[in-house]
């Protein structure tokens, strides 16, 4: 490869990674409303998706972002609290999916709307995230 080579690629790949780092602010710019629709949708989708929801979120924070991180993290140990019940272990994890599957729909809306008795409580708690 040809110095010539070298620096067009080098100019090229320069220009790819402008347009990819405006291409990211422009998804996750607290302006946008679509921005925290995504955040909101992607703390829905495991853990890991929580994880990632919330370092998304940490750089550009978002309200609707932020009120479904919390909402998820709720979900979440409401789920795990009611699996360690022996007696009602085993039919427990129907309530928390119910509420999952409303805070997804929510979500996907955009609406921020409290999940059914325990949400209000997920709001307050979590505050800080």
């Amino acid at each position: 490869m040809s110095e010539e080579e070298k620096k067009d690629f080098g100019d090229k790949a320069e220009e790819a990674a402008k347009d990819f780092k405006e291409d990211v602010n422009k998804a996750f710019d607290p302006a946008n409303p679509e921005s925290g629709k995504t955040v909101a949708i992607v703390a829905h989708l495991t853990l890991i998706g929580w994880v990632i929801a919330l370092i998304m979120n940490s750089s550009n924070k978002t309200e609707l972002g932020s009120f479904y991180i919390r909402q998820t993290l709720g979900i979440g140990l409401l789920g795990l609290v009611l699996g360690l019940i022996p007696v009602i272990n085993f039919i427990a994890w129907i309530f928390p999916l119910i509420l999952w599957i409303v805070s997804l729909v929510g979500a996907i809306n955009g609406n921020k709307k409290p999940v059914f008795l325990v949400g209000e409580y997920f709001q307050s708690w979590f505050k800080g995230l």
